[in-house]
């Protein structure tokens, strides 16, 4: 009588881990397709900012050019007080 219990708890454990591993590839894949959404929409808007920002590079003068190829400066930091 034990070996069956037993046998059957472990058929149970086994059934239940099935269905946490379905769910969990369900909400993986769900995942997955919402990250490709985003990675395809990201794509596509550093496509445009890529585009306009060479229509904008031909228009600008030499002197906006040269600021443009200089390091970045940080922001001053604010003050609170």
């Amino acid at each position: 009588m034990s070996g069956s219990s037993t046998v059957a708890i472990d058929n149970k454990i086994e059934q239940a881990m099935d269905l946490v591993k379905s769910h969990l590839m369900y909400a993986v894949r769900e995942e997955v397709e919402v990250l490709k959404e985003q990675i395809k929409e990201l794509i596509e808007k550093n496509s445009q900012l890529e585009h306009e920002n060479n229509i904008l590079k031909a228009a600008a003068s030499p002197e906006t050019l040269t600021l443009l190829s200089q390091p970045r400066q940080p922001p001053p930091p604010s003050s609170s007080s």
